[in-house]
């Protein structure tokens, strides 16, 4: 029998047990700072099939050195990381595998069909929250290993697997990775892509803009200024904004995208009673950073369309809108299309599925950033879930795409990594 055939048929067999132990952990809530349990977890199924593993908490100290962290925690007390690595017999390339197990909150429990952390299956999906986002690439990731392992795959290059906590929150837990010196020649984040293959991944950075004006009785509006009327004309011009840097962006990858690098305008706020004008409005948002554009490079623009308002309105001549950058900060990540880590994932894609892969460049932030500028590491993203149902109620992930994706990683991991006696 092939190796193909071999990790094929370890696959199907093991399918049930796989299911279970998803189950178990889809019913470890992760939120941020509860991810000890599943990560124990983690740690105990690399341990059993035979990885060197390192378990270790976060350290603020340390992480607060680099200038790619963001994370408002300054205590990572139930947020340990995990990782597993797998060592070759030399002389082949070394590959990360990196997914988070951080889960966001649940939300309103009334718009859930089930209870979000049971993992119920029903019709050939597993739902509850962290199902798409990320445990199930998480899970197709490790299944693709262990089908090596028990195939009797030995791999020439060395494979660290990472299971980081806190990528919704900014990432703390890949670069804690990084500052420990885990590295490789090439990375792969199996977070939800729909199968499709993302060579390159959009930035993201927050956003506070505040807008000031001049309270009055409500009375006598006409005494005052309204910060909500100087806030609007803000707003249109972030959006304007967003125009302008999208109409740049001609990467083919993006052009099925109606907004490739999107600015969200997530919070507007402004005025404390309703007989009063209102002298302040808050103003928060996420800007897309483009791939090959700099987090730097995206804020200055920003800043420089803050300051032009003066020309629209001498408001903003003595009464300047403040910018502040706050909290997420995620570099945008690529590798390139022409590497043979892409060229051999796109082939196993076709092996497996009998067409070629869609590639396209994806329009929300990951780790793969991270990976790509602090250390240096080409890095793809390719994994099952659709994007849709990242953050939704009633979460679910299909079960074929997960073992689809163990399988086209598997081989991929085989090819790339090279193997002995296979």
């Amino acid at each position: 029998m092939t190796l193909q055939e071999r990790v094929h048929d370890y696959i199907k067999t093991s399918k049930v047990e796989y299911l279970s132990f998803f189950q178990e952990t889809i019913r470890e809530a992760s939120v941020a700072g509860k991810e000890e349990g599943v990560q124990h977890m983690m740690a105990g199924r690399l341990k059993k099939a035979g990885f060197k593993v390192d378990m270790w908490e976060l350290s603020y100290k340390e992480l607060s050195k680099s200038s790619y962290f963001n994370s408002t925690r300054t205590d990572f007390i139930g947020s340990p990381n995990v990782v597993g690595t797998l060592k070759g017999n030399g002389g082949g390339p070394s590959l990360i595998l990196n997914g988070h197990v951080d889960v966001v909150p649940e939300g309103d429990r009334s718009q859930w069909k089930e209870d979000p952390f049971s993992g119920t299956i029903r019709n050939g999906k597993v739902f509850g929250r962290g199902t798409t986002d990320m445990k199930g690439g998480n899970l197709a990731a490790l299944i693709a290993l262990e089908s090596l392992i028990h195939t009797g795959t030995t791999l020439k290059g060395d494979v660290i697997f990472e299971s980081v906590v806190e990528e919704e929150s900014g990432g703390s837990g890949t670069l804690a990775c990084i500052q420990r010196g885990y590295t490789a020649d090439a990375a792969i984040i199996p977070e939800p892509s729909e199968l499709k293959i993302f060579p390159k991944q959009q930035g993201s950075v927050w956003f506070r803009v505040t807008v000031h004006g001049v309270s009055a009785h409500g009375g006598t509006r006409y005494e005052g200024v309204n910060a909500i009327e100087k806030g609007w004309l803000v707003f249109h011009h972030i959006h304007q904004l967003e125009k302008t840097r999208n109409h740049r962006i001609t990467d083919p990858l993006y052009e099925t995208n109606p907004i490739p690098i999107p600015i969200n305008i997530g919070k507007f706020e402004g005025g404390y009673f309703p007989s009063a004008v209102p002298d302040k409005v808050i103003i928060e948002g996420r800007m897309g950073i483009a791939p090959g554009e700099t987090i730097e490079e995206a804020q200055t623009e920003f800043e420089e369309m803050i300051k032009a308002l003066a020309a629209e309105d001498t408001w903003f001549l003595d009464y300047p809108a403040e910018v502040e950058w706050f909290g997420l900060r995620l570099p945008p990540g690529h590798c390139p299309l022409d590497h043979r880590l892409m060229k051999q994932l796109a082939a196993r894609f076709k092996r497996q599925k009998g067409h070629d892969p869609e590639l396209a460049g994806s329009t929300w932030g990951t780790d793969g950033g991270l990976l790509t500028q602090a250390a240096g590491i080409p890095t793809i993203i390719f994994g099952p879930g659709t994007t849709k149902m990242c953050h939704y109620a009633n979460e679910y992930i299909e079960i074929d795409n997960i073992f689809e994706t163990a399988e086209i990683l598997a081989m991929t991991i085989a090819d790339w990594c090279g193997t002995v006696n296979n």
